[in-house]
């Protein structure tokens, strides 16, 4: 399926937005999930299938000084 993410359209074959962040080695990170407009909990990543054209942000915080 195709999913918009972070305004670029893309190829996936994740089934929701855990298998993605998984797929983006974000996992054990901080960042925070947008799924079409809608902030998503981590708690919730797996309980939230992706559906072809979806429009996902994902926001990585990166520390610096």
């Amino acid at each position: 399926m195709q999913i918009y993410l972070n305004g670029e359209l893309q190829q996936t074959t994740c089934q929701n937005l855990l298998q993605l962040v998984q797929a983006l080695s974000l996992e054990g990170k901080r960042f925070a999930v947008e799924q079409n407009e809608h902030i998503v909990p981590k708690s919730k990543l797996e309980q939230s299938p992706l559906s072809d054209h979806d429009r996902i942000e994902i926001i990585h915080a990166v520390g610096g000084g």
